[in-house]
């Protein structure tokens, strides 16, 4: 393992905005880990742990030190119907969804096609089509910073929330996640609750579906509606789904009836943020080098050379717009760096 200085990182943001490091160093076990925090230098200066580099948008250059978690491998321990897999923080996240469909382990197929890591799955509390990652997470592997050990969290542990986990809030920083599990089951319980999914179901004629088949109509779903990041630079959703009280969606709902919602904790809703934007005319367009996808206005894109300050002051726009539409502000799902 090797520390290089002033590292680009164009190619490790999926957004492919121009970067540098001013420290870079992958790592491809726990052990490595040990070695990197073994000099002070590297427990007390500026850091970044990087996955996939699927959720985040650099805005400057990053004064500190990268931390690349590349750390392989994926296995399965079947007890009776139950199946527990782990994966290596550095796994590709889709890889592990193949593996897990290939293999007939159930449970993971609605969260086809996410970009990103294994590792940042936790972090995020991802989540797709009708499921989160906490309804099948069992406990992961993280190591604290300023201990030098190995903690094992499980669910509970994990304060996990919508898009929200405590490694993102209380444990920010002290901790890498190095591996995750994830209880799944050797017997298939199709979620077809979102509509799209029941909608390309019925367009193929499947009346019963199988993990391939549900898994295939996922991603169907995704690569119709968001660009890939290998053709023009994006992240996914840029936004969060805001959550309102249930008072402020009634009077929403008797001024703009056809706004798109769903379920959320007792007294409130949830509310699309991609149909708020489309609402308030931001569906496709394009602002310099920048924009919102075609097909999905909650997905902002790099038309070719924009910055990260390009696409964030986009965003403000945007957030401002819906703001004095509706009176909601939209909070980001991207980490602004």
């Amino acid at each position: 393992m090797q520390v290089i200085e002033n590292f680009p990182l164009k190619n490790l943001n999926t957004f492919g905005v121009e970067a540098y490091a001013a420290w870079y160093i992958d790592i491809r076990n726990e052990a490595d880990l040990q070695t990197l925090f073994a000099e002070d230098r590297w427990k007390n200066c500026r850091r970044l742990v990087l996955g996939g580099g699927s959720n985040m948008l650099f805005t400057r250059d990053f004064n500190g030190l990268v931390i690349h978690l590349k750390i392989q491998g994926i296995r399965s321990e079947i007890k009776g119907d139950e199946v527990y897999v782990t994966a290596g923080a550095g796994v590709v996240w889709h890889d592990l969804v193949n593996y897990c469909v290939e293999n007939g382990f159930a449970g993971i197929e609605n969260l086809s096609l996410i970009p990103g890591s294994v590792g940042a799955a936790p972090v995020q509390n991802i989540g797709a089509y009708g499921v989160e990652l906490q309804d099948i997470f069992h406990a992961c592997r993280a190591y604290e910073i300023a201990g030098r050990k190995v903690r094992v969290f499980d669910r509970e542990d994990c304060g996990f929330s919508y898009r929200d986990s405590v490694f993102k809030s209380a444990f920010k920083g002290l901790y890498i996640i190095t591996e995750v599990s994830f209880k799944l089951s050797k017997i298939f319980k199709p979620d077809v609750s979102y509509g799209a999914i029941s909608d390309e179901l019925q367009r193929r004629g499947i009346s019963n579906p199988g993990i391939r088949d549900l898994s295939s109509v996922v991603s169907h779903i995704r690569v119709s509606k968001l660009p890939d990041p290998a053709t023009i630079g994006n992240a996914g959703s840029f936004f969060k789904n805001p959550v309102i009280p249930e008072s402020q969606f009634l009077k929403l709902k008797s001024d703009f009836p056809g706004i798109v919602h769903f379920p959320a904790a007792k007294g409130h809703i949830k509310v699309s943020a991609g149909w708020l934007i489309e609402y308030c005319g931001w569906k496709g367009k394009v602002v310099g080098n920048t924009g919102t996808w075609k097909n999905q206005a909650l997905v902002l894109v790099n038309h070719g050379h924009a910055t990260g300050n390009e696409i964030f002051n986009f965003s403000e726009s945007i957030i401002d717009s819906v703001n004095s539409k509706f009176g909601i502000l939209l909070e980001r799902e991207v980490n602004i760096i």
